[in-house]
């Protein structure tokens, strides 16, 4: 296919990862949706990038609305008739400081909210946007998850967001498992610490090396890996 005329969608991309994704998508030729829930703060983003010669369009989205996540598919089938990427990059970490030390001073509200963006989320933005991927037998979703999630290395500490990026990692397989007759190939990607609000200051990575897996995986040639969970383009245990 001519990457001149693929389209992607990355949600939650008015700042950091995917502010970032959409950028270097956008520099290889794609055409790149760029949604935000904070309509303002997505009108901006897409304004930086417009300036800088990218083909992006803004479009709200709040992944916990299923309203909202029908609008934009029906959107994508008016103005294109077609979705070639979907990056599944909003998610929320709300653990405090306080709370994150020991899963019994978490609130359930915490494990509840969560869990509704990061994981029910990326299941409704999913469940809405695959319809247009099968009707052209291919698309590539790319779910960003965590090494925070790992059952391997899973230790204590920040409970609500590390049972939704396990939780995120099991739906990764599942949608995996259903798609790949239709040539959708669905992975999660660990971008490491990058420097970013939810990463902090202190974080060792640029914005540049956190999504080079992710645009990677994003644009991978037909019959590569799907249902898998990778870091720096290798894969890691789940």
């Amino acid at each position: 296919m001519n990457s001149t005329k693929k389209l992607a969608v990355v949600t939650g991309a008015n700042r950091g990862l995917g502010f970032e994704a959409s950028r270097q998508l956008a520099k290889i030729g794609y055409h790149v949706i760029l949604t935000s829930r904070d309509e303002a703060k997505g009108q901006k983003a897409t304004q930086i990038l417009q300036n800088e010669g990218l083909n992006i369009t803004f479009y709200p989205l709040d992944v916990t609305s299923d309203e909202s996540c029908q609008q934009l598919a029906d959107f994508i089938q008016e103005e294109f008739g077609q979705l070639d990427v979907l990056i599944n990059n909003a998610g929320i970490a709300i653990d405090s400081r306080d709370e994150g030390n020991s899963i019994f001073d978490t609130p359930i509200e915490t494990l509840q909210k969560t869990m509704e963006t990061n994981v029910y989320g990326v299941f409704r933005v999913s469940k809405a946007l695959v319809t247009l991927m099968k009707k052209q037998k291919y698309g590539r979703i790319v779910n960003v998850s965590s090494g925070m999630g790992q059952l391997t290395h899973m230790d204590g500490g920040y409970p609500g967001y590390r049972l939704s990026k396990t939780a995120l990692n099991a739906l990764t397989r599942m949608l995996a498992n259903e798609l790949q007759i239709n040539n959708i190939l669905v992975n999660s990607v660990c971008p490491g610490w990058v420097k970013t609000d939810m990463g902090g200051s202190e974080a060792p990575r640029t914005l540049e090396e956190g999504v080079d897996t992710i645009i990677w995986l994003a644009t991978l040639p037909d019959g590569s890996a799907t249902g898998n969970f990778f870091r720096d383009r290798q894969p890691i245990a789940w």
